[in-house]
C-alpha cells in the first residue's frame, strides 16, 4: 500500500488500517534508523513503540506538505535526538561521556552480528557531531536522497552534502587509525 493510499485511509475513517498499515510498512526501517543512534536492542524496541505513538498521535495534523514517509522519519530521527539528549544529561551527571557510553553498547550488544570492521565503523559514527551523525546514517545506511533528507532534517541540501562529506572523511580518518 503506497503512502498515499495509507492518508485516504485515515481520512476516510479507517484509522486503525492505516496506523497499522504504517506500523507494518515502517517498524522494520525505522527500528534500524532508531538502532544505528542507540546501539541497543531493548532501548531500540523502547523508542520504536515511543515513535509510532506519536505517530498515531499526530496523524490527526499531518496536512501533506511533506511525503508521509519523510514525515515519519522526522518524528522519529527527533525521538532518537530527545532520547540522546537525556541520556547525555544522565552521563552528565553521572560523571560519565555518552559516547563512551554508546560505544560500549556496541561491544556489549549481544544482536551485534557484525564483524570487527563494522563495530568499529559504529564506534566511529557515535563519535561524530550529532548533526553529521544523522545525515551520515540517514545517507549511506538509509540511502536517503539529499532531497529527502533535507525535509527530515530541515537543511539545505548544500549544507546537507558538507556535514555528509566531514562525516566521511571523519570516519574515514578514524577506521584508517586502526586498521
Amino acid at each position: 500500500m503506497t503512502d498515499r493510499e495509507i492518508i485516504e485511509l485515515y481520512k476516510e475513517g479507517s484509522c486503525e488500517e492505516a496506523i497499522n498499515q504504517i506500523v507494518s510498512q515502517y517498524t522494520e526501517r525505522l527500528y534500524w534508523h532508531i538502532r544505528r543512534f542507540l546501539c541497543n536492542h531493548e532501548d531500540t524496541n523502547d523508542l520504536l513503540q515511543d515513535v509510532f505513538i506519536k505517530i498515531w498521535a499526530a496523524l490527526p495534523s499531518f496536512r501533506g506538505d511533506a511525503q508521509l514517509f519523510t514525515w515519519i522519519y522526522r518524528i522519529a530521527t527527533n525521538e532518537v535526538l530527545n532520547y540522546l539528549r537525556k541520556q547525555r544529561f544522565k552521563a552528565l551527571v553521572s560523571f560519565q561521556d555518552a559516547t563512551e557510553i554508546l560505544e560500549r553498547r556496541i561491544d556489549e550488544d549481544a544482536y551485534f552480528n557484525g564483524n570487527a570492521l563494522q563495530r568499529e565503523l559504529h564506534k566511529a559514527i557515535q563519535r561524530l557531531p550529532e548533526k553529521q551523525r544523522i545525515v551520515f546514517t540517514l545517507r549511506y545506511f538509509d540511502e536517503l536522497k539529499y532531497e529527502q533528507i533535507s525535509q527530515i532534517t530541515e537543511t539545505s541540501v548544500g549544507a546537507l552534502k558538507a556535514s555528509y562529506h566531514h562525516a566521511y572523511n571523519k570516519i574515514k580518518e578514524d577506521l584508517e587509525k586502526l586498521f
